[in-house]
């Protein structure tokens, strides 16, 4: 058996500082750069600060004081047993724009980091300047979509994503299955849900094994995979009546939709139920030939387009 990763060895070394920073009663490791207006960057499941690394040093030589967090049981965070639940999440990121020692923050965050922006908002309002939600539609417009696709049995591969968050409530198994051969899933699932064109292109084995040495590190399966499963068993639970009724409000702070045109699981319908529950400064914006991962995809543009929104009209 191969050596399992140290949590530091996510510390790549760039155009940026890492440190730690102590908020929620955890500790966090982030990626720093620049100076300015703060935004704090949102990985999504299976990745970690990393998958920013174009638009951190973007946003940081842009005027903007640029932050990429490993959330709560990624990379070299802490990987407590408990606290994967929204509130606790969104207390992990409101503790961390004060840790920051700033007042507000710019939230950017992608697929379950998107969808942490979007509730930090609307349980956290006073500490959010904007949201930026990439290939990350609203929570509950996302919950409507899941019960949809499972009651018609419509689109194949997000029937298939439906069936990986149900799988996911089982123990041990779904953890086991994740690290398997090298953590060999997490590069099928990066070719399953990105546009043809990246797959091709010399940043993508980087990605992917930059993303698979993440998930090996011990305890990161087991606590990116509890997402999954408050996800479900939430809506079983009286937290889960109170965090829809939360959610229900209009998120009053400027939002930016951007999803890859090719996205397989985040389809053009549940953007538009999204864009129902954002406020009225909203701008959607539909990448041609990228697909889950625009970020990384299509780095250059999404960095341009987060810069325009990021600084207002």
């Amino acid at each position: 058996m191969p050596p399992t990763p140290d949590p530091s060895s996510v510390r790549i070394d760039g155009r940026w500082a890492h440190r730690d920073v102590f908020a929620n009663g955890i500790r966090l490791h982030v990626a720093e750069a620049g100076e300015g207006p703060l935004v704090v960057l949102l990985h999504g499941f299976g990745e970690f600060w990393w998958t920013w690394h174009h638009q951190l040093t973007a946003l940081g030589d842009a005027g903007f004081r640029a932050v990429a967090v490993d959330l709560r049981g990624y990379g070299d965070s802490d990987k407590p047993p408990r606290g994967y639940d929204a509130w606790t999440l969104s207390g992990d990121v409101a503790g961390l724009i004060k840790a920051l020692g700033e007042r507000r923050a710019h939230l950017v965050g992608h697929g379950w980091g998107g969808l942490l922006a979007w509730t930090v908002a609307a349980l956290h309002p006073r500490l959010v300047a904007s949201v930026g939600a990439v290939a990350a539609p609203h929570p509950l417009a996302l919950r409507r979509q899941i019960f949809r696709t499972a009651l018609r049995g419509q689109r194949k591969n997000q029937a298939r994503a439906i069936g990986e968050l149900f799988a996911a409530q089982l123990p041990i198994l779904p953890e086991r299955r994740l690290i398997r051969d090298g953590a060999a899933r997490v590069e099928a699932r990066m070719r399953r849900l990105s546009g043809p064109q990246w797959t091709y292109q010399p940043e993508f084995p980087v990605a992917v094994r930059n993303f698979q040495a993440a998930a090996l590190v011990t305890g990161v399966a087991h606590s990116a995979l509890e997402y999954y499963r408050w996800a479900v068993r939430a809506q079983l639970r009286t937290e889960g009546r109170r965090f829809t009724e939360a959610m229900s409000r209009r998120t009053e702070v400027p939002v930016l939709q951007l999803h890859g045109a090719l996205d397989p699981v985040v389809l053009a319908p549940t953007m538009a139920v999204s864009a129902d529950l954002a406020g009225p400064d909203l701008l959607s914006v539909s990448l041609a030939g990228a697909g889950h991962y625009p970020h990384l995809e299509a780095p250059e543009v999404t960095g341009t387009i987060l810069k325009k929104f990021l600084s207002g009209p």
